[in-house]
């Protein structure tokens, strides 16, 4: 298969996709990273007992949008 049959199948090109989500991703990790939140609370209030597992799905999702945002990850060493 050659690159472009790859990655585009039915017509679906899949590296511009791809590249839509990431741009999407950059443009409003802030409004994704405060419906997380939102997500996690409305959890918590429907399976009590269970935060510690509903916080770490929470930054993990969170530790994946970091990868697309502009911001480093820690700041640097002084």
């Amino acid at each position: 298969m050659t690159g472009v049959l790859f990655n585009t199948v039915m017509g679906i090109d899949f590296d511009a996709l791809k590249g839509k989500a990431e741009e999407a991703l950059r443009e409003h990790g802030d409004k994704i990273e405060d419906g997380l939140d939102k997500a996690g609370d409305f959890a918590k209030s429907k399976f009590s007992g269970h935060d510690e597992q509903i916080d770490s799905g929470i930054e993990k999702a969170k530790s994946f949008l970091d990868k697309f945002d502009d911001k480093p990850d820690a700041p640097p060493a002084q």
